[in-house]
């Protein structure tokens, strides 16, 4: 009979580590929407003419963010999307591939949807950087205005640092992130509590009837200000794509216990203080503190910025990986950082990709308040994106009708539109920036997904299928090509036809090895393949035999460690004696291939950007045979 006392190691130690990841989403999961203090609510004043703000506009504002962070992030996202997983990851792609999987057919919309949610994360990518540390360096002013034009520079140089250690991983940065937010937010739960003593009458934003009253009165300028509301809930969408990393649980409790506890107290005592000293209304957040506190709180606020920096960086490079693994993007280096997490990876593509994004928004916009002008519309509209998709999920997953689905996400759908339309009147602002970055990121990841499967359909109309290609080399003609000691492995996407790489090899080197393996690499719809799931081995004939690797959407793709756990389930093979045969394509544009010419012209270029495969499934190099071919496209 198992006694209490012998459960009492295993709860402690199961304690501990929730603990620890409840700890740990509170650096990397919040970092982002933790830092929205600094500048969310100045900028919801400035249309109001700073200081000539009045009492119930200012708690009006107050409720409205109050219930913002209720509805989107707290109902939305963690008490509901949380519980929409695949395979316990989160985020739009991973919530497309469970419905691409479900519904066995690829629907234009919900590609459209998927590549939109996606391109719009990238886009909040790069200006979540440079916005979120402009305005933590910027507290230097406040500390001496001698420090002005030392804003930039300093703001350059903390991005240059930040990107150039991504290739040595985060794993032991990381350790840090937990504690250092979670004093950032005692910090910022604490400067509430100490002002909202000011005004009392603050405390009025938790009845919604002022947040109502105050939009209805303001008008249009209150739908303006919205836009600028809206920066209180940015990072909600990292906070679903970051489910993987931590689990629910831990998620939730962090929010509930810590996050928007410490978000609401900050955002009543920043009101309060403008309520008693309305000159404090440009920069309410650095102006709750005592001058001896300021700069120490502006080094923390800084250390705050970076991490919810590094927390959007890691989920670009995540978001972009399962990417390519559904087929939208090329196959760029993919670099492990650590031994045994494999979320913690680097793409040198997308890296400086992200940097030259963010020092461009730097130098273009120059300060915080420019640039926030240009933040929202990129996150809003990625959140309207993951409501669409829900529908689809809670539907087609979990057997709701449409009347349920309809009363449950409507008003969700409706606010989140609401916030969107508030954010596109900040386009002529700077608004037009992440739409920029999106339109240019669904064209490429559009143009690779028509360009990839206008190439297939090229190629199936010269395929030959592989038993009749078997049939004809077995039959020992005086044509048959000489044979050969070892084992042939040949890639290809199609296992049923004969890979055009193996065509050739029978046509101008006039061999045919002993063993022939036609090996097809597939990527599942769930993130993660166990290794007993990882691959089938068919024999089709005493020298040719199919076999088909299967890999998650988060996997790392490494065939020559499938290979060899395969050989340990029976498959016969010396890596020595075994050669890998790749097809290397050269593509030429063709003015009637039913692409337009600029598409025809992207296409190529991507398709010249990709990794080589050796690398990419991580081949031995010196095993590798390529042979070319060109290509009209």
């Amino acid at each position: 009979m198992t006694t209490a006392t012998e459960h009492a190691p295993v709860m402690a130690n199961n304690l501990r580590q929730f603990l620890a990841l409840t700890l740990g989403s509170v650096g990397v999961v919040y970092g982002d929407i933790g830092t929205s203090p600094l500048y969310a609510f100045r900028e919801a004043l400035r249309p109001f003419g700073g200081s000539g703000v009045g009492r119930a506009e200012v708690v009006g504002l107050i409720s409205v963010m109050i219930w913002a962070l209720t509805i989107i992030v707290t109902f939305k996202y963690v008490l509901f999307l949380l519980r929409a997983d695949n395979d316990g990851e989160g985020g739009t792609l991973s919530l497309l591939a469970l419905l691409m999987k479900k519904t066995k057919r690829h629907t234009p919309v919900m590609l459209l949807a998927g590549i939109l949610g996606a391109a719009l994360f990238i886009g909040d990518a790069m200006i979540t950087p440079a916005l979120s540390v402009l305005s933590a360096v910027e507290g230097l002013k406040l500390v001496t205005p001698a420090l002005d034009d030392y804003v930039l520079p300093i703001s350059v140089a903390i991005m240059l640092v930040l990107f150039a250690v991504q290739s040595h991983g985060t794993g032991a940065v990381s350790v840090l992130f937990g504690p250092i937010t979670l004093v950032w937010f005692l910090v910022v739960g604490a400067a509430g509590i100490a002002h909202i003593g000011d005004d009392l009458g603050i405390l009025a934003a938790f009845n919604p009837v002022h947040a109502i009253v105050f939009l209805w009165d303001a008008g249009l300028v209150g739908f303006i200000v919205l836009g600028a509301v809206f920066l209180t809930v940015t990072g909600a969408e990292a906070l679903y794509a970051d489910l993987g990393h931590f689990g629910r649980r831990p998620i939730q409790v962090a929010w509930l216990a810590i996050v928007f506890p410490a978000l609401a107290l900050n955002y009543l005592g920043q009101g309060a203080l403008v309520l008693a000293h309305p000159e404090t209304a440009s920069n309410p957040f650095y102006l709750m503190f005592p001058s001896w506190a300021l700069l120490p709180v502006v080094i923390l606020a800084t250390a705050a910025t970076i991490i919810a920096s590094q927390a959007v960086i890691t989920g670009a490079f995540s978001l972009v990986r399962q990417a390519i693994h559904l087929g939208f993007l090329p196959r760029f280096e993919i670099c492990f950082t650590s031994e045994t997490q494999t979320g913690q990876i680097y793409l040198p593509v997308v890296n400086t990709v992200l940097l030259t994004g963010v020092l461009v928004l730097i130098f273009v916009f120059g300060d915080s308040e420019s640039l926030a002008t240009a933040y929202g519309v990129s996150v809003s509209g990625a959140m309207v994106v993951t409501t669409v998709l829900a529908f689809e999920f809670v539907r087609r997953l979990w057997g709701w009708s449409v009347v349920a689905a309809t009363a449950i996400l409507l008003p969700l759908f409706l606010l989140e539109l609401v916030f969107f339309g508030a954010n596109l009147f900040k386009i002529h602002d700077g608004g037009y920036v992440p739409i920029l970055i999106a339109g240019t990121l669904m064209a490429m990841m559009w143009t690779w997904r028509k360009g990839v499967s206008l190439l297939r359909e090229k190629t199936a109309r010269h395929d030959i299928p592989l038993d009749q290609f078997i049939a004809a080399v077995e039959r020992r003609s005086e044509h048959a090509p000489v044979d050969v000691p070892g084992t042939a492995i040949f890639l290809t996407a199609t296992p049923d036809t004969t890979p055009a790489v193996l065509l050739h090899n029978i046509k101008h080197n006039h061999v045919l090895h002993e063993r022939n393996v036609i090996l097809t690499i597939k990527t599942a719809r769930i993130p993660y393949v166990s290794e007993d799931d990882r691959y089938t081995l068919t024999k089709v004939s005493d020298r040719f035999s199919r076999l088909e690797l299967r890999f998650g959407f988060m996997d790392d793709q490494n065939v020559s460690k499938a290979l060899a756990h395969c050989r340990k389930e029976g498959f016969k093979f010396e890596i020595m004696s075994t050669s890998f045969y790749l097809g290397r394509r050269t593509l030429v544009a063709d003015p009637n291939s039913g692409l337009p010419k600029w598409q025809d012209k992207l296409f190529i270029a991507m398709a010249g950007s990709a990794i080589d495969p050796t690398e990419y499934f991580h081949l031995p190099p010196n095993r590798v045979v390529e042979l070319g071919e060109q290509m009209i496209i």
